[in-house]
């Protein structure tokens, strides 16, 4: 992969207005000198697009306070009725390291982007290794207006930034990371969405089936009329896409899969090949292939 290379992947809580993203997304381009644009994957039941992007230590932080500022003029979070949990605008921003030896960089990158973004007027809360371990769900619990309750009263302070969420774009969080697998299961026809919920509750981490590092909830995807289990796999190295499936199917009927944003190529290992994928291309979307020379700019 030649010189260092880190990996942002920004949420944001639009998934509908293909206008909007698009701007976004060449916001978080245009920001930072030299910054790729590796993928955006929109969801209309989650109301949620999540944008990848590589780059240099030093250039993904100023992409992403460009994203945040262009997201924050685009979304009034009031107006989300996605699925997903969110609290902002600029939702998530994680920085992406891929060797044990680039985390204090990508911690850096990921201070310095928090910093950035808290100028543009939104308030930043961090997770992960920049929190002691802090999560998403313990900060998203509730929502925005749990969130804005919960500052208010002192239960939880911003890292950066104002102290009180922005009227329209809400709060940001941001962490360094390694990379995760975002995966999500859609079940057979006949499933329930009390029969995801049971599955999920079984697999994830902690549960009674639990997988190392699964994060898993069931869902309802109004629009495309099915029934989900939505995950996140924050241990590929030990929980391989194969195994989520595997315990899944063991309950309930799988029917497809979906890839968001990009995955290690390992992950893949020994995937069932009779599961389709809908638009899962290994040429953007494993992590290897797509930073490897040669790759054109999205």
């Amino acid at each position: 992969m030649g010189a260092l290379t880190l990996l942002a992947v920004p949420n944001v809580s639009e998934g509908r207005d293909d206008a909007a993203i698009d701007a976004i997304a060449a916001a978080f381009a245009a920001g930072g000198e030299g910054v790729r644009l590796l993928d955006v994957h929109r969801d209309p039941d989650h109301n949620r697009s999540v944008v990848t992007l590589a780059g240099a230590p030093g250039r993904l932080a100023p992409a992403l306070a460009a994203g945040a500022a262009e997201a924050a003029r685009r979304i009034d979070l009031r107006a989300n009725d996605g699925v997903h949990p969110h609290v902002g605008a600029l939702d998530v921003a994680p920085v992406v390291f891929l060797r044990e030896e680039e985390r204090g960089v990508a911690c850096a990158e990921a201070l310095l982007a928090a910093d950035l973004i808290a100028r543009q007027g939104i308030p930043v809360l961090t997770y992960g290794l920049l929190a002691q371990g802090r999560t998403r769900a313990f900060i998203r619990r509730g929502g925005p207006a749990a969130l804005a309750e919960r500052l208010r009263a002192g239960e939880l302070a911003t890292d950066f930034g104002p102290r009180a969420p922005h009227p329209t774009a809400g709060a940001t969080l941001v962490a360094a990371r390694p990379p995760l697998v975002a995966f999500n299961v859609t079940l057979a026809p006949s499933a329930t969405l009390e029969q995801a919920r049971a599955v999920a509750a079984r697999v994830r981490e902690g549960g009674p089936e639990g997988l190392p590092g699964l994060r898993a909830i069931g869902l309802e995807l109004a629009r495309a009329g099915a029934i989900q289990i939505s995950m996140n796999v924050e241990r590929p190295d030990l929980t391989p896409l194969r195994d989520v499936v595997a315990a899944i199917a063991a309950h309930v009927p799988v029917a497809a899969a979906e890839l968001v944003a990009l995955a290690p190529e390992a992950a893949f290992a020994g995937f069932p090949a009779d599961l389709p994928i809908p638009g899962f291309d290994p040429g953007r979307h494993l992590i290897e292939r797509a930073l490897s020379p040669g790759r054109p700019r999205h």
